[in-house]
């Protein structure tokens, strides 16, 4: 029985189409030019790579003594909770400062827009210096009545503000008006009606703010504030200037004394290499976790990617050889 090819259903006027699958192999575009330059980008990459490993000035022997120190790691300690608390102070004081300049309130719009204005509008730096040497500027700090001599606590302005405190002031507030900004844009992304209908059931603003308005909003502003999680890790190194005992500043004593800069700032970029890699993996997560039903395409990953492409090309070519 020999075999017929099928012919197409409906051919008009007579035209039979081939329809065996023997003859239907789709072949891709192939882009050499890509391939090439993914080829001489790899090289260059190579080439590179094998520079600095067999750079004599790079001592890499200290690179390797220093890199679990038990001094690294205790920056590295201070370096994780400063980014944590930063991250969480920014957060809750961004929350209420973003209500704040969306009220139809006009001295709590006013008070907020200030808040804004100050602390992004000057370098993070100098808010961190501004910070370490307040008791220059109030030698106390007390508690009590304004405009009276009632007093019901006094503290030391140097005792009180640490360089830690000091760090963990500035990068919260400095944090807190970007990420304003951001829960202000979440919150005007979700459609007014919303809390309309919910004010129509007998909800309180702030309720539905909290239940209604705010989870909503949360698509939109998951994927920022996780990016400003992972700038503010690489951020807390600012505070090195008030010896503040972050990774650092840590290693800037270390470099201080052996004149080893080199190998030590190589030390501190691996560190915060892991570091951010290792937050990259939630921050990707909550992007595809909130982001679905909003983009165009699903994420996929470079080596995906890459992967992808290998076994799309390789068996059209060797269709094509056959």
């Amino acid at each position: 029985m020999s075999a017929t090819p099928k012919l197409a259903a409906g051919a008009d006027r007579g035209t039979s189409y081939d329809t065996s699958a023997d003859q239907l192999i789709a072949v891709p575009v192939r882009h050499w030019g890509r391939w090439a330059a993914a080829a001489i980008a790899l090289v260059s990459l190579a080439g590179l790579l094998g520079s600095l490993a067999k750079n004599p000035n790079l001592h890499w022997d200290v690179v390797g003594h220093y890199l679990f120190a038990d001094l690294i790691f205790d920056g590295l300690v201070t370096t994780l909770w400063l980014t944590a608390a930063a991250m969480a102070t920014g957060l809750a004081l961004g929350i209420l400062v973003a209500v704040m300049r969306l009220s139809a309130n006009p001295v709590l719009y006013g008070l907020s827009t200030l808040f804004v204005w100050l602390f992004r509008g000057t370098p993070l730096l100098v808010q961190i210096i501004f910070w370490a040497y307040a008791a220059a500027l109030y030698k106390h700090v007390m508690i009590g009545i304004p405009f009276t001599t009632v007093t019901f606590a006094e503290f030391d302005t140097n005792s009180l503000l640490t360089p830690s405190i000091a760090a963990l002031l500035a990068l919260g507030l400095n944090e807190a008006a970007y990420a304003s900004e951001i829960v202000r844009a979440g919150i005007q992304s979700v459609d007014p009606g919303q809390a309309e209908a919910a004010h129509s059931l007998g909800m309180k603003p702030a309720l539905t703010m909290r239940r209604i308005v705010l989870p909503q909003a949360m698509k939109v502003i998951i994927p920022p504030m996780g990016n400003e999680t992972i700038n503010m890790l690489k951020t807390t190194a600012y505070v090195s200037v008030i010896a503040a005992h972050d990774l650092m500043s840590n290693i800037q004593d270390v470099y201080a004394q052996n004149y080893q800069v080199i190998p030590m700032l190589v030390v501190a970029a691996l560190w915060y290499l892991a570091l951010t890699t290792v937050l990259s993996v939630p921050q990707a997560w909550l992007e595809r976790r909130y982001g679905r039903g909003t983009t165009r395409s699903a994420h996929v990953s470079p080596l995906r990617r890459l992967f992808t492409g290998i076994t799309t090309v390789l068996p059209a070519t060797r269709n094509r050889k056959g």
